[in-house]
């Protein structure tokens, strides 16, 4: 598997990663798109991809069975222009957690 990141979200999500230094950025419309989208990503060898929260929340199920049988490729999320979502459970600490396993206080 390649060290290449990616990222997929909203426009202006995808924009400020491209400005950063992200070179693969990929805008979506509808989960459907999405799950494509980090399908393609995932065959062709990216070991970080970077998804918006309100993707993650779409595809909660598809995120986890993908990343639950193998560190990679991590999945992470992170707010979008809207800010943080509300949740029960926060994916990011859960990544750490099954990567380091070690439990993040908070």
């Amino acid at each position: 598997m390649s060290s290449n990141i990616a990222v997929v979200g909203d426009r202006d999500t995808v924009t400020g990663f491209r400005l950063g230094g992200v070179r693969e950025g990929y805008v979506v419309e509808t989960p459907d798109e999405a799950e494509e989208t980090i399908r393609n990503l995932i065959r062709d060898g990216f070991s970080i991809i970077i998804v918006t929260e309100k993707i993650g929340d779409e595809l909660r199920e598809f995120i986890e069975e993908t990343t639950s049988s193998s560190a990679l490729p991590m999945i992470i999320e992170i707010p979008d222009k809207t800010g943080p979502s509300e949740r029960e459970t926060d994916p990011l600490r859960d990544l750490i957690k099954r990567v380091i396993g070690v439990e993040m206080v908070k």
